[in-house]
């Protein structure tokens, strides 16, 4: 048994997406999401990916997670569509490359990936204000502003 408990941590870790292609991963989620191109949101998830939202009860997140590529592509495309004036900033979240997401100058959602290969197995997207109370100074810099972002300074 801890043979093949080792044997699976090794894999595990040779399974690790390199941070650069992380970072390229999330800037092409980005990019469909904003064009609301659900079939490359689709092509960027995993089959069985998942997507978790955390809104604590003060910010709107669906109760369950959301599961499949299909599903979640359909969902972050509805959402692009529901907030046109959302502004979506590629940061380092966790020490991994995120998204924050922010509304006439506020941040309102960060979201994390974990990735496998060329594409996504999870997303944690947090809503909650009391959660998000680090990312409303500038401890978090975002690394790339999106073109809209960059445009309207």
């Amino acid at each position: 048994m801890a043979s093949s408990a080792r044997h699976r941590i090794r894999a595990s870790r040779n399974r690790t997406t390199p941070t650069a292609r992380r970072a390229d991963i999330v800037k092409a989620f980005k990019q469909a999401w904003e064009a609301k191109d659900i079939d490359a949101l689709i092509n960027l998830f995993d089959s069985d990916a998942t997507a978790t939202g955390d809104g604590g009860g003060l910010a709107s997140a669906e109760l369950h997670p959301i599961r499949g590529a299909g599903q979640i592509a359909r969902f972050f495309a509805d959402q692009a569509g529901a907030a046109p004036d959302l502004t979506i900033l590629e940061c380092t979240v966790s020490g991994q490359p995120g998204l924050v997401a922010q509304q006439d100058g506020v941040t309102v959602t960060v979201m994390a990936f974990h990735t496998a290969g060329n594409q996504i197995k999870h997303i944690w997207a947090v809503r909650n204000p009391d959660k998000l109370r680090p990312w409303t100074t500038n401890r978090h810099p975002p690394l790339r502003p999106s073109p809209a972002a960059t445009e309207s300074h």
